[in-house]
């Protein structure tokens, strides 16, 4: 079968259909996070508590992705992403009218389900599809999609909250997912290099349980869970001490905060070129000592130097995923998109426990005790990257397909 190839239309109508999947699903995910405070408010319910909007769907998401990839596999690429997309659409619309809390965390993890539809399947289907001179474009725009998708989602909820309400800022979020839904399902092409299988679980399982026993991917899925565990935690409850005193920074000033995830598609992208220059060990340490600085700066008083701590930890956090993840394909011997899955989910798990541990730390003592578990998380991540090192590379004395001899 013939490949989607670059200067195609295919190829301009497949980047528009994955560049809105990749905005819809991370302006869906991350929405709900400048808006913790006003759900504190509005529900009088804790920061912690507020925090589940966000980890419930991330670890509904991450389960999910495990099982989308296998689904996949059988159904069909194309059916499987394009439901995902619709069925999420329609439950940020019923998100949007939520009157309680426990609907509004319903409504949330049956969407973090169906949001796993997407990212599990987006690179497959994107490698099986197009020709491979023109992958490397393909993956960027997708993933820029991603990266808009975040900061935009979250600016928008924002500012219409403080213009607005929560209602119309999630409604709002819903008419933008709706359309790009839409275009998504009309635009992206049929797949024409899929075969469908019938599901290996045996195989499946024995595969999962051969990565799980390697040691040198428990620290990259460790790693992977404490990077996003600090940065999520960082992001939740830095609302709740801006809008306080002595800064009371209004929502909308607060929503464009998050306007520095954009130096993540500069530092993920520089840093893994520094990875490759100076080594994986060495960056990924600097990384993670860059995030580490970055938090320590928000304890300050002075706002602007609060406020420069968040871009140099964002900064360190991208590069350590953009190191961490790439480093997990290398170190995979077979089923690299299983093992690419399993750092996902213990990714996303991260993003779910750090995010609720950092509301306890904060209803117990503060900011600084936010700070101080993201300090933890640090100096347990610079300890696997140590142990990294001792780990011996991985080899294969057999060459097949699925087994191809990677260094560790």
């Amino acid at each position: 079968m013939g490949y989607i190839q670059q200067g195609t239309a295919a190829f301009r109508k497949s980047n528009l259909a994955f560049f809105a999947a990749g905005f819809n699903t991370f302006a869906i995910l991350y929405s709900t996070q400048p808006l913790m405070p006003e759900f504190t408010k509005d529900f009088h319910i804790s920061p912690t508590m507020a925090s589940l909007s966000l980890s419930m769907t991330t670890i509904s998401l991450a389960i999910s992705m495990l099982l989308f990839g296998t689904m996949s596999e059988v159904w069909g690429r194309k059916p499987v992403m394009i439901s995902s997309m619709l069925v999420a659409s329609v439950l940020s619309i019923l998100t949007a009218c939520s009157s309680t809390f426990e609907s509004l965390l319903l409504f949330r993890i049956i969407q973090g389900i169906a949001l796993g539809g997407l990212p599990s399947i987006a690179m497959a289907y994107l490698g099986e599809e197009m020709e491979p001179k023109s992958l490397g474009v393909a993956m960027g725009l997708y993933i820029s999609g991603n990266s808009l998708g975040a900061v935009c989602g979250r600016i928008i909820s924002g500012t219409l909250t403080d213009l607005f309400n929560w209602h119309v800022a999630m409604g709002s979020i819903s008419f933008i997912s709706l359309i790009a839904s839409l275009i998504f399902w009309l635009c992206l092409p049929k797949s024409q290099n899929f075969h469908a299988r019938s599901p290996e679980f045996k195989k499946l399982m024995a595969s999962m349980g051969s990565h799980l026993k390697d040691p040198g991917l428990l620290c990259l899925f460790g790693i992977g869970f404490l990077i996003l565990g600090s940065n999520v935690a960082m992001y939740n409850y830095m609302g709740y001490v801006l809008t306080r005193e002595p800064y009371s920074l209004s929502q909308t000033l607060v929503g464009w905060i998050f306007i520095v995830f954009l130096v993540g598609m500069f530092s993920s992208v520089w840093m893994a070129k520094m990875a490759d220059k100076y080594g994986r060990q060495k960056v990924l340490m600097i990384s993670l000592l860059l995030t580490l600085i970055g938090a320590c700066l928000t304890l300050h008083d002075w706002l602007w130097i609060k406020i420069l701590g968040l871009p140099i930890l964002t900064f360190g956090f991208f590069g350590s995923h953009s190191i961490a993840s790439g480093w997990v394909g290398r170190r995979a011997l077979h089923d690299k998109a299983q093992a690419s899955s399993l750092y996902l989910f213990f990714y996303y798990a991260g993003s779910s426990i750090g995010g609720t541990m950092g509301g306890i730390f904060w209803s117990s003592f503060g900011w600084g005790g936010v700070v101080g578990m993201i300090v933890a998380f640090m100096l347990i991540g610079f300890v696997l990257v140590h142990q990294l090192a001792k780990v011996a590379p991985v080899s294969s004395p057999v060459s097949t397909e699925n087994h191809v001899p990677v260094k560790g």
